[in-house]
């Protein structure tokens, strides 16, 4: 693997300006981070190596490494997150029931957690190099009550779901249960777990529900830099745990995210593009 800043030749990012005028963050991109510090710079790439270091030498890493794209891979993948004429990102539809959901024929991902989980906030995140694109973010839990479609060119479509838990739409199973078992192009679910809580019990029964879809899924940490390292190792592990002795179908590696400074948004770009098969990894990656 190449070293960061050979890789990236060019300057420390600023917040620039997008075609239709909206800002965007100077973190949004990979390929704008040069100003940070290399350790910096590992942490917003691979968010979990902040934590080895409070990890006991009997604890294995594996588990949490096993997709470790180059950063050449994420460069790949960060590229189909860009829109463009003949590459449109667009918000497209949302449905309130399967016979409602648009009939699309390319691989599909959803992101579904528990109200105020960051589930909006991430996939703003995920969308931050075309900001024109519409995601609503809001303070109040329960916000999304419908399944919300978003196109990313003729690559894949992104749906965000509806929030169990406090203030969930009061047909939230006979919204998602449907989708989850029925949707022949959905490639990968990824269940969003609060960081600085853990594991809850509508939680656990969301987890319920994928590992009986069959379906391959993900868990994903958030909020990551809303709490004490200690704190989230120990939410982290946790989970860790119930995946290993409870899932079959759950991906053993989660994904520690935070939207607000873009840690592990990177790496999560470039798992979402290689299991819809929109890139090919340069080095072996397990998903």
């Amino acid at each position: 693997m190449l070293p960061v800043r050979q890789l990236l030749r060019v300057r420390p990012g600023v917040a620039v300006s997008c075609a239709t005028g909206q800002r965007i963050h100077e973190l949004a991109s990979v390929q704008k981070v040069t100003s940070l510090t290399p350790k910096k710079l590992r942490s917003l790439l691979y968010p979990f190596s902040e934590l080895e270091a409070y990890l006991h030498r009997s604890v294995d890493r594996t588990q949490f490494q096993l997709f470790d794209p180059t950063l050449e891979d994420m460069i790949e993948a960060e590229k189909l997150f860009h829109s463009s004429p003949s590459h449109k990102i667009d918000y497209y539809i949302s449905a309130e029931r399967m016979e409602h959901a648009p009939d699309l024929k390319q691989p599909e991902v959803c992101f579904i957690g528990r109200s105020n989980v960051g589930k909006s906030s991430l996939i703003k995140a995920l969308f931050s190099l075309t900001p024109e694109v519409e995601v609503r973010v809001s303070k109040t839990p329960g916000h999304t009550k419908k399944m919300n479609f978003f196109r990313v060119g003729k690559a894949f479509t992104i749906v965000d779901m509806p929030g169990y838990g406090h203030k969930a739409p009061r047909d939230f199973v006979d919204m998602v249960e449907p989708y989850l078992y029925t949707r022949k192009n959905l490639v990968r679910t990824f269940l969003l777990v609060d960081g600085s809580v853990g594991l809850q019990k509508a939680d656990l029964i969301a987890l319920e529900m994928c590992e009986e879809t069959r379906c391959p899924y993900v868990m994903v940490v958030t909020k990551i830099d809303k709490c004490r390292s200690g704190t989230l190792l120990t939410n982290l592990l946790n989970l860790q745990d119930v995946v290993k002795t409870e899932t079959t179908s759950c991906f053993p590696q989660p994904f520690l995210i935070s939207s607000i400074q873009f840690g592990g948004i990177y790496l999560l770009r470039c798992f979402i593009a290689h299991v819809t098969g929109s890139i090919r990894l340069k080095e072996t990656s397990q998903s």
